[in-house]
């Protein structure tokens, strides 16, 4: 084994000592991740290597010039740096800092690390189409080119007709030879028999009856008491099939089946309180649930936008780097956020072509009735996969924090609206997985 193997081998112990994913979530460092990379920590395992030690530098073409002659004195041994009893010559055991390197991964391999971790099965559905292409041919029309004519089916077709329209001409000719009757009155027997045959074939049929036969059978139920009515698909395993009647109207032209290829598209609505009363460390609660969302997300559908709103009693879009940092000192207005996510939606993502995700974030504080009268109807007339608030409250519930309590209330077990609370950062992965179990499949 070569110093190549040792040190790939080493390098895949520390991969499997990166940091746990929810672990990296609820405290690793975000921000050294990009929106299409993150980056786990990873400690690294030193391989070993060989080194000198610094006492005992000398020896055998250690230098050119200056080397002692025998007795000469050399003097004491330098410390090495870290070995003098002076503590602040070094650091103390356990005191330095691991080296880390990172664990890299596409969003699509979060997302499904995070589906294993926390059991989450979102299946993103596709709604844009971006292609059609012709597939097997399954489906079936009245006319088309000759060359996708489905003889199979004309075959079929026409054999029916054959079966249904069969029928024992001998079986027939011996009702004419009843005393007595004529042609008139074996169609009416025939039609109370259920055999299909016309009156014009009996009357043909009639002709060819000699004179001297037409006297045969006394009655009707004599000739049925000694002639066999002989069945259909006996006389054709017998006589064979000579022709079968076609129609134009049993054609039938196989075409192509149009495939719709779907691609799976979201827009994400991220809306954030930025007014007084979200201080630093709401703000980085909201951080930490928020960038998980997107990388999900990000890795679940084809493609995905991000469109940032921030808020305090009037709302605007910003970009996301200032998303998480903006700070303002009005007051607070919800309803503005959702007013702006609707009239950008519908200006730029129309519910027929887009998956939609609309999330909220504050600490739950809110103008005098503007939950009840502006956000709840606004948030029910915005077509979404699924709406979500997350309220981060440090310290707990304030007196004025109601916001995220009425949504509860008011919507229940909704199955596209959820509500999450976040204290600290051991409630952010909870929170996600609130988040992301509400999705209704069906929407």
């Amino acid at each position: 084994m070569g110093l190549e193997d040792d040190l790939e081998r080493y390098r895949e112990v520390g991969e499997k000592r990166r940091q746990d994913l929810t672990e990296f979530i609820q405290y690793g460092d975000l921000g050294d991740s990009r929106p299409d990379e993150v980056k786990v920590p990873i400690k690294i395992v030193d391989p070993p290597e060989f080194v000198y030690d610094p006492r005992d530098i000398g020896g055998v073409g250690q230098g050119d010039g200056g080397t002692p002659d025998v007795g000469d004195p050399v003097g004491e041994p330098e410390e090495a740096a870290g070995d003098g009893d002076d503590g602040d010559d070094g650091d103390e055991p356990g005191e330095e800092g691991a080296d880390h390197e990172y664990y890299e991964m596409d969003p699509e391999e979060f997302a499904r690390e995070l589906d294993e971790e926390l059991g989450l099965d979102l299946d993103p559905k596709g709604k844009e189409v971006i292609e059609e292409t012709e597939g097997d041919f399954t489906d079936i029309t009245r006319s088309g080119p000759a060359s996708t004519l489905d003889f199979e089916r004309l075959f079929k077709e026409g054999l029916k007709r054959k079966l249904a329209m069969d029928f024992d001409e001998e079986y027939i000719k011996e009702a004419l030879r009843v005393e007595g009757w004529g042609p008139e009155a074996v169609f009416e027997w025939a039609r109370g028999e259920h055999i299909p045959v016309s009156r014009a074939w009996i009357d043909d049929a009639d002709g060819s009856i000699p004179d001297g036969e037409r006297s045969r059978w006394v009655s009707i139920e004599e000739m049925e008491a000694n002639v066999d009515r002989e069945a259909t698909a006996a006389r054709i395993r017998r006589e064979g099939i000579e022709e079968i009647p076609f129609r134009r109207s049993d054609e039938r032209y196989r075409y192509p089946e149009i495939v719709e290829e779907r691609e799976k598209n979201v827009v994400v609505v991220n809306i954030r309180d930025v007014s007084g009363s979200m201080r630093e460390s709401k703000r980085e609660l909201v951080e930490r649930t928020f960038t998980p969302l997107d990388w999900y997300l990000t890795g679940k559908y084809d493609n995905a936008e991000f469109v940032y709103i921030a808020h305090d009693a009037d709302a605007w879009e910003v970009d996301r780097g200032d998303f998480f940092g903006i700070r303002s000192g009005g007051g607070t207005r919800i309803s503005s956020a959702y007013e702006l996510a609707a009239e950008i939606l519908d200006e730029e993502y129309p519910w027929s072509e887009w998956n939609r995700y609309v999330f909220a974030a504050g600490d739950s504080e809110n103008s005098s009735n503007d939950t009840e009268q502006r956000v709840i109807p606004l948030m029910e007339g915005i077509d979404a996969n699924l709406h979500a608030y997350v309220e981060t409250q440090p310290s707990g519930n304030a007196i004025n924090a109601t916001h995220a309590e009425e949504l509860e209330r008011h919507f229940g077990d909704d199955s596209n609206v959820a509500v999450a609370y976040v204290q600290g950062a051991d409630d952010v992965v909870d929170a996600i997985y609130t988040v992301l179990s509400t999705e209704d499949d069906d929407t």
